[in-house]
């Protein structure tokens, strides 16, 4: 992979960013999203913040390589620490992380004032999607956008999200299986699920012949099977 051909994943995020946005990608590693954005000219001026030294030190070698330091900002910083107000952001991307890690990346930032409320979140969450869902509803984040893939045999999801003026309600149907995409359950949306309730129904299995009490684990692996099942249904 390379700022010519992403991957898939970091392929659709880009088509989230918005012509001229300013972007700030965290955990950017080579700074390929930011770089292919301004190769492109969708862009103009990116942030790529890395918290780890040879992740930060082979971006900082890699906008150089392409002659870009004027357009990206190489930082090196945890989470949002690499952005200021002043930056006037319109457009964060964290891609590639657990939900969890991205909601306290995020909630880390918000506590330390580093969003300013009008710049779009685009997340892409390897596993913790629920959490992270719940964490944006929590702070008032609306998700405009949900999107489903599937690479290397895995499926992942992608968010869009924007500070909402409204409180932003959501039932655990939302947070489970996503406020969009469950409203139109495509071939691949409906695949994700069949597993994820064969997953659980092997786990319903693996507790029923467990010699410890498992009542508190099989109750709540039970209802998760019954939610899948409906939503299946519908």
């Amino acid at each position: 992979m390379d700022e010519k051909n992403l991957s898939l994943r970091l392929e659709r995020v880009a088509n989230y960013v918005k012509k001229n946005d300013r972007l700030a990608d965290i955990g950017s590693d080579h700074a390929y999203l930011p770089s292919a954005l301004v190769l492109n000219q969708t862009i103009k001026y990116a942030i790529a913040g890395e918290v780890v030294d040879g992740p930060y030190q082979s971006a900082k070698s890699h906008v150089a390589e392409l002659g870009f330091e004027k357009q990206i900002d190489v930082r090196f910083g945890d989470g949002l620490d690499v952005v200021e107000l002043e930056d006037n952001i319109t457009a964060i991307s964290i891609c590639g992380m657990g939900g969890s890690l991205i909601a306290s990346i995020l909630d880390k930032g918000f506590k330390a004032g580093k969003l300013s409320g009008k710049e779009r979140l685009l997340l892409q969450p390897n596993v913790g999607e629920y959490t992270l869902r719940k964490w944006l509803v929590e702070h008032d984040y609306q998700i405009v956008a949900e999107d489903l893939l599937e690479e290397n045999h895995k499926m992942y999801e992608i968010m869009i999200a924007k500070k909402s003026e409204q409180p932003v309600e959501a039932s655990e149907a939302d947070l489970q299986f996503g406020f969009l995409l469950k409203k139109d359950p495509t071939p691949m949306f409906k695949k994700k699920w069949q597993t994820e309730l064969q997953k659980n129904k092997y786990i319903q299995e693996s507790l029923l012949q467990s010699k410890s009490d498992q009542t508190d684990k099989l109750r709540n692996v039970k209802e998760t099977i019954q939610e899948i099942e409906e939503l299946l249904q519908k």
